[in-house]
């Protein structure tokens, strides 16, 4: 089967830029941009060892404290950080890909919160950030003005691309200060430790098993997708789309630049087609619309998998669907902070440090509503920052530091 990927008109902008940001060789620069209703041929994004690595890693019990899936890790190999142990406060600089989404701004909150106590401990004086408002170049001066100008003591980088940004973290390595990346991996190891949950393959596997055990062969499945080039998130899609055809699933792909107005566009137009059973989605954004449009149609509502933002959750309690909220675990931004103090201490950090990404199932939605109670449709219900002074008031109040 053959996938059929279209660019609706909000996304055409969006491709063109991330093409810019990288060159044709970069395994996260976006495919050429096509005319609506065109075949891709885009890059092959499956990989097979990774994509067996990820689902090994969903079935292994995280190591670590209990109750704070931030500091727990899976299959670590630790690595001696010895050279870097100092006493006294540190100056730690942050260069951002970004806060120009609910999931990372949700992060960006907690990170700070994290911040406030480990400079109330005496582990770190300040943290200098840079936003590279999702701009490679903009991301690479950061990360160079750091270097220049900076007075680092250490840096963390959450890269915006993989190819692009790695000569930049490669020269914060060559510093001799410690680096932490995390978020989105780059194309070299100097770093003391990459911190990213299991990964775009587990996402995928999670979401393509849950609709196909709840789906029949020969169903169909609208994939919304937000944007092309995103190693994370056409990793999610290369596994589904594996899956789906596999299991005899009819599957049609949407990029929708996570526009609502977009995303019930493409449902009401699929639903005109004929019956839609599926909606499978790389990110959460946009979840409600397309709930919405099946409203709209007076239809059933479809199996459908979102994430554990809470204003996906909320609609599926509201409406029963048969539903999976997958988790790409928000908790990671505290995990840098509190790596830093661990190398600032000359303990043992895993090289690569692998977090739990557990979904959200239905016997799970009631609890974590709770959980959830008066924060914003925007948060994230496995943020992890419950243990945080600032909560739920800053969270809730969703103030952009």
């Amino acid at each position: 089967m053959r996938r059929r990927i279209i660019l609706t008109p909000a996304i055409i902008g969006a491709v063109a830029v991330i093409a810019l940001a990288g060159c044709s060789t970069d395994p996260t620069a976006a495919p050429p941009a096509e005319e609506e209703g065109t075949e891709s041929e885009s890059v092959d994004w499956f990989d097979q060892e990774l994509y067996d690595k990820q689902d090994a890693e969903r079935g292994v019990t995280p190591e670590g404290p209990e109750g704070q899936p931030y500091l727990q890790h899976i299959n670590a190999e630790m690595v001696d950080t010895a050279e870097f142990a100092s006493p006294g406060a540190k100056k730690v600089c942050f260069a951002n890909a970004s806060i120009s989404n609910p999931w990372r701004q949700t992060g960006w909150i907690t990170m700070n919160e994290q911040l406030k106590e480990l400079q109330a401990a005496g582990v770190i004086s300040e943290m200098e950030t840079r936003d590279a408002q999702d701009n490679d170049d903009t991301q690479i001066a950061d990360i160079d003005y750091f270097i220049d100008e900076g007075g680092c003591d250490a840096f963390i980088i959450s890269p915006n691309s993989t190819a692009a940004m790695t000569p930049a973290v490669e020269r914060a390595c060559e510093t001799g200060k410690p680096v932490v990346v995390f978020d989105r991996g780059v194309e070299t190891d100097c770093a003391v430790t990459f911190i990213h949950p299991i990964g775009g393959f587990a996402w995928g596997i999670d979401t393509a098993e849950f609709l196909v055990e709840n789906l029949e062969e020969g169903n169909k499945v609208v994939a919304l997708r937000i944007l092309p080039g995103v190693d994370v998130l056409e990793q999610r899609w290369a596994a589904a789309e594996r899956i789906f055809e596999e299991e005899g699933i009819e599957a049609v792909d949407y990029f929708t630049g996570a526009d609502p107005a977009e995303i019930k566009k493409i449902i009401s137009d699929e639903l005109q087609k004929g019956d839609v059973h599926g909606v499978w989605m790389d990110a959460g954004d946009g979840a409600v619309a397309a709930i919405e449009a099946f409203e709209d149609a007076g239809v059933d509502y479809p199996v459908m998998t979102g994430e554990d933002e809470l204003s996906f959750l909320r609609k599926w309690k509201e409406t029963g669907l048969t539903g999976l909220a997958p988790v790409y675990s928000n908790f990671q931004w505290r995990t840098p902070l509190l790596a830093l103090q661990k190398i600032f201490a000359g303990e043992e950090v895993p090289k690569e440090w692998v977090l739990p990404q557990a979904p959200i199932t239905e016997g799970e939605l009631d609890d974590w509503l709770t959980k959830s109670e008066g924060m914003p449709d925007g948060h994230y219900a496995k943020f992890g920052g419950e243990d945080l002074p600032g909560y739920p008031q800053i969270w809730q109040e969703r103030e952009i530091p």
